[in-house]
Order: structure tokens, then C-alpha cells, then sequence
């Protein structure tokens, strides 16, 4: 059962109703999974890694947003609802949501501002991001 708060977030039009498509959800957590071992490729850009990372991130937390049957157009948006898909707290979700204004920074500014540190994290969150949201898919 979806949270009040998503429910509040549709009724104000930040977050649409959708059937939940459990193969999407998978094709979801399958991206995020891939996605997270590419930003651990040490070998590659900086730029690479985190946009593998976040990619990830948006993934997972998108895959989390879809099993309670609502979507975003809104990247931040899918971050910040992972309080109510995952029951995340703030000092988590909003790691993801600085790699979201450091993206729409480089992605729309060309203004590349992104330490190995920043990266770091993301990865440390993620496997913990994508456990919680494989949790949400009942074992048979």
C-alpha cells in the first residue's frame, strides 16, 4: 500500500500513477546493479564514474518509486520519495540528491565540480539502496 505521502505527492502533480510493471522493476535493479560495478572501475574517468553511479542511484530509486505504482519526471523527485518507498533517511537520500545538482551541473552548465570522495559514497550507498528496494518484491 502506497504511503499517504506519495498518495499527497500525486494529488499536487509531483508524482503520476502508473501499474506497477515487475519487469520493469527488475530491468530497473538490473541497471542499477550494472551501472554500480561500472563507477567501481577505477581505471575510468572520473566524469565515467560518476555518471555510472548516479545513474545507478536514479535507477534503483526509480525501481523503488515504480513498485508503489507512481512515476516522476522529476529526477529529484524519485530521490527525495525514497523516505517514503524505502523509508530512507534524509542524511541518505540527500547524498543522492547533491549528486543530482552536481550532475545538472555538469549536464547543463558543462561546470564539472566533482571530488573521488562524492563518487566514494554513492557507491557505498548504493548496494545498501539496492537491498532495501529488492526488499520491497515479496520472496516466493
Amino acid at each position: 500500500m502506497p504511503s499517504e505521502a506519495l498518495a499527497n505527492l500525486h494529488r499536487i502533480g509531483q508524482l503520476k500513477s502508473e501499474p506497477r510493471d515487475d519487469l520493469e522493476f527488475e530491468r530497473l535493479l538490473k541497471m542499477a546493479k550494472t551501472r554500480l560495478l561500472d563507477a567501481q572501475i577505477k581505471s575510468l574517468s572520473s566524469e565515467g564514474r560518476f555518471n555510472s553511479a548516479y545513474s545507478a542511484a536514479h535507477a534503483a530509486a526509480l525501481a523503488a518509486l515504480r513498485w508503489h505504482g507512481y512515476r516522476s519526471e522529476n529526477r529529484f523527485t524519485v530521490f527525495q520519495c525514497l523516505a517514503h518507498t524505502i523509508n530512507w533517511p534524509p542524511h541518505q537520500w540527500r547524498v543522492l540528491d547533491a549528486a543530482h545538482q552536481k550532475r545538472n551541473l555538469a549536464e547543463y552548465e558543462g561546470y564539472w565540480d566533482v571530488e573521488e570522495s562524492a563518487i566514494d559514497e554513492i557507491c557505498k550507498l548504493l548496494p545498501h539502496l539496492i537491498a532495501a528496494t529488492e526488499k520491497l518484491k515479496p520472496t516466493t
